[in-house]
This record gives C-alpha cells, structure tokens and sequence, in this order.
C-alpha cells in the first residue's frame, strides 16, 4: 500500500494576509489543490531565493518510506538504497524541528525542482507552490495557521533572533513534513545537511524494502512507511527521532521516542536518565524537568522572590514541566516534551485569552532566558519555555 492523501471538498487558501482559520474538513473527492491568494505575494528573499524550479515534468513518485537520521546521509548509503530491489526512486534533504510557539513543527529544507515530484498530484503541479518556495518563501500545512501572523510570517524559534518566514503557501505535506523551504535555508536554520531521504517503491510494496534500508543507513536512523503513518499519524514500528534545533536543540541532544497509546511517547530511557530530573524550586516547590533548565529557573525564581513578586505565582495552580507526549489530537512534540516549558497559574491562563500573569514575572522570566506563550498570535499566558542557555554569575 503507498500513501494516500486524505481528501479535501475545500480549497486551500495560500499566501499569508489571511490571518488565522480552522483546517477544512475532510470529505470525499480528490486532493485538496492549494490556490494563491495575492498575485504579487511577497518579494524574493535575497539571501534565501534559489532558481525557480520551472513548470513540471512527469513523473510523480509515491512517497512510501521516509528515512531520517542525525547524521548525513553519506553518498554511499543513498546509492546502496537506491540499487535495493524494489527501491525505484529517493531524493534527499534536510529535515528538522524547529520550535513555533510550543510547537515542534517538522521542516523540510527541500530541492523545489525534484522534491515536488514526490507529493500529491495537484500539489506537485501547482507551480506558484514552487516558485514561492524558490523565492525564500514557506510552505505550511494549514493546521499551523494560528501560529501565522496576520501579516503572514511565522517565527522559527523561540528565541528574539529566531528568523521569520513568509508563508508563501499553505498546502497539504506528506506525512512527517509539517512545512517546506528551500535548501538555501539550511544554515539560517541550524539544520544538519542531507540527514533525510524519501524513498519510492513504486508498484512494489513497502514491507520488504523496509529492512534492508534499515540495515544501510543503521539502527540509530528512524525508517518509516508512509502508507501507514498517513492513516496512523506516525509509523508504530519505527523508533522516531526528535531533531530539534537552536538553542533548545542544546539542552535536547540526541532524543528518540516510541509511539504509545492515547497521544503518548516513550522518551527512550537513557536520554531522560541523562536529561531529566527533579529539584525544589523556590516558589513553586518541586519540578521535574531538563537538568540543563534549573540553573536559570532558579536564578529566575529567586529574582522574583528578591523583587516581593513571590505571591504572584501560585504553586497550587502549577501546571507541570515534563510531560512525554503529543499536543492533543495531534503527533506534533511540545516543548514538555523535552522538558523545557513549564505551565503556572494555569485556571486564569487560559488559551487565547490575554492571561493574569504578573507582567513584572514575566520581564523577569524573559532576562533569564525563557519565552512566555502570552505573545504569541494565539495566546498561551500560562506557558513559559526555554529559549537560549543563561549561565547565572
């Protein structure tokens, strides 16, 4: 069975100025075709336009197993992938995650001219795709639209110097793929070159090309099939890897995960033997979260403290800092996941509301490093996360 791309009765709305809206709902017919929306958009980035793919030629390839590794993929393993029986066609990329606003969105850093072939029909031929992309330009599953600004940028990163995309497109993406740039992006984003490779088998079924990739590119990479992560959100059989970048992506490291029941991962045990732990805070008491997090929480909890804000947070209503799963309804890692958020007051911060938090707790939060989710397009007030290592004095 190869991937299948789940129909849309709507169109999709391109290039940003639209503001935030819900995803379409599913429904019979053929794939959703994304549609531009301003025919001028916006102009090339200069340091990130890369040639213009030109119109597209035939063929389409079925996108039918995803390789993911830490690592490049060096020359040799791609050609060894690219003779196995079965294997018909693979391009490679760089792939990544990138923190949007509690979101550990999946990048893909692409070759516009080849990497369109591998996606659904009416994507692969819509050519303003593709040049916006060529143009700097990003491509965005719509479920991330409330992560847009209304003038059509998203942050990639938490931090204050994190770079800001124009959405050029929103459109559906192959499974693991949440967004799509090109390769000139690479070293903007901090993403490690050539560690991804999707792979066709054509008429040929996935199952038994699976091994011996596996055994090519080593046990530590992630292999997934495709067919099964569109009708499952994630392959259950394949061990996942988290690679985040920027300064979060320091205090994650090397993070693999299994897919558990009810929107659950399993962290594998060494990394949070080696990542995790619990300490009493000042203020708040005990928190379980990334070792490389407490130095400057606690330097930031004391300021607060020392300042007579102390009252302003409420430990009762403490809404956790380490949680091993999925944002719910979705196989998209939070920031908790990694341990680097932490939730407070949380019965009178609620989403999409303007929040209760002290603003001086906040300010004082930020020196030490940490982003709060009440800035965001769409507000989290009671979220804090981290978003670069400060070493207290």
């Amino acid at each position: 069975m190869h991937l299948v791309v789940a129909a849309c009765s709507l169109t999709l709305a391109v290039l940003a100025g639209c503001g935030p809206a819900s995803d379409p709902a599913p429904g019979p017919g053929a794939p959703p075709s994304p549609t531009a929306s301003t025919p001028s958009g916006t102009p090339g980035v200069p340091d990130h336009t890369v040639a213009k793919p030109g119109p597209f030629r035939a063929p389409l390839h079925t996108a039918d197993i995803l390789v993911l590794r830490r690592a490049p993929l060096d020359a040799r393993m791609v050609r060894r992938v690219r003779s196995l029986p079965g294997v018909t066609q693979v391009e490679q990329f760089s792939w990544a995650q990138v923190s949007v606003q509690d979101h550990a969105i999946n990048v893909a850093a692409v070759d516009p001219a080849t990497y369109r072939n591998f996606n659904p029909d009416a994507v692969a031929q819509f050519q303003p795709e593709w040049n916006r992309i060529a143009d700097g330009e990003m491509a965005l599953r719509s479920g991330f639209r409330r992560q847009v600004t209304t003038s059509g940028f998203v942050k990639l990163g938490a931090g204050a110097d994190a770079p800001r995309i124009h959405v050029g497109v929103y459109s559906p993406q192959i499974p693991q793929v949440d967004a799509v740039v090109n390769d000139s992006w690479i070293p903007t984003l901090g993403m490690r070159q050539d560690n991804a490779l999707l792979i066709s088998t054509g008429s040929s079924t996935p199952v038994g090309v699976r091994g011996p990739v596996q055994r090519i590119v080593g046990r530590g990479a992630s292999v997934q099939r495709l067919d099964v992560a569109a009708r499952l959100g994630l392959d259950p059989q394949a061990v996942q890897n988290a690679l985040l970048v920027g300064s979060a992506g320091d205090a994650v490291g090397s993070y693999r995960y299994t897919v558990l029941g009810g929107g659950r991962i399993a962290p594998q045990q060494a990394w949070v033997s080696s990542h995790i732990s619990t300490e009493t805070m000042p203020i708040i008491g005990p928190m379980t979260c990334n070792t490389r997090m407490f130095p400057q929480l606690r330097a930031a909890l004391d300021e607060i403290a020392a300042d007579g804000l102390a009252s302003a947070i409420h430990p009762g209503q403490y809404g956790g800092c380490f949680v091993p799963r999925f944002i719910a309804g979705t196989t998209t890692l939070s920031n908790h996941a990694f341990g680097l958020a932490f939730d407070l007051n949380v019965p009178e911060n609620q989403r999409g509301t303007v929040g209760l938090i002290n603003r001086q707790v906040v300010s004082i939060f930020a020196r030490w490093g940490f982003t709060w989710g009440g800035t965001w397009h769409y507000t989290d007030p009671m979220h804090f996360e981290l978003n670069r290592i400060v070493r207290p004095g």
